[in-house]
């Protein structure tokens, strides 16, 4: 697959909250994704956590509602350019879901993976320390499916594929493990401040 190094969009206005060469996409949240929207409801749902920790479990959807509630309230910024401002989503912390399991001290990466079979890594660091969720609420309504609902993984300081759409697991790794567009030509982190588009970056 080609990867296409020359994103269009919005005329650039200078923001001093936009990473470099991003947009305000204002009230738009355009819909992108490596596969079709799957038909998943919320009794249908399951979150795993496995690989380098003491105890892997599955949560499903009402046990993973018994958990402490958190939100994050900020911005989100996609690789192909725009990004939101004032974003509102809802869910839990993946900090709790890691409580659950005890990763062990070796694990350093993780690779998420969705309901559909989408995956991307990521550092465990960037999931910690309250920068990451499971969320299922945008807005104070329960996430759209085309969004990722019933429920997806937030990453907000990264680009947003990092944050993957309906899913399902996370499995820890003492290594790094590239994901799909990981595999694809695109950059092993994506920090949308360093502009970590693509391999290489």
């Amino acid at each position: 697959m080609n990867v296409t190094r020359d994103f269009t969009g919005r005329p650039r206005v200078h923001n001093p909250g936009l990473p470099p060469g991003q947009y305000d996409a204002g009230d738009d949240w355009p819909v992108l994704s490596a596969e079709v929207t799957p038909e998943l409801s919320p009794a249908d749902w399951t979150f795993r956590v496995d690989g380098l920790v003491a105890e892997p479990r599955t949560w499903d959807w009402d046990e993973a509602h018994t958990l402490p509630e958190s939100a994050y309230e900020g911005d989100i910024h996609c690789v192909t350019s725009w990004s939101k401002f004032g974003v509102r989503f809802a869910g839990v912390s993946l900090d709790a879901f890691l409580a659950a399991v005890r990763p062990d001290a070796a694990a350093t990466h993780a690779v998420a993976y969705s309901h559909t079979g989408y995956t991307t890594n990521l550092p465990l660091a960037d999931l910690t320390g309250g920068r990451a969720w499971i969320a299922w609420e945008y807005d104070g309504k329960p996430l759209p499916a085309e969004h990722g609902g019933p429920a997806r993984l937030l990453v907000p300081h990264l680009y947003f594929w990092k944050s993957a759409k309906w899913i399902a697991g996370l499995r820890l790794l003492d290594h790094d493990e590239p994901g799909f567009w990981e595999q694809n030509g695109y950059h092993a982190r994506g920090n949308p401040w360093e502009e970590q588009r693509y391999s290489g970056d």
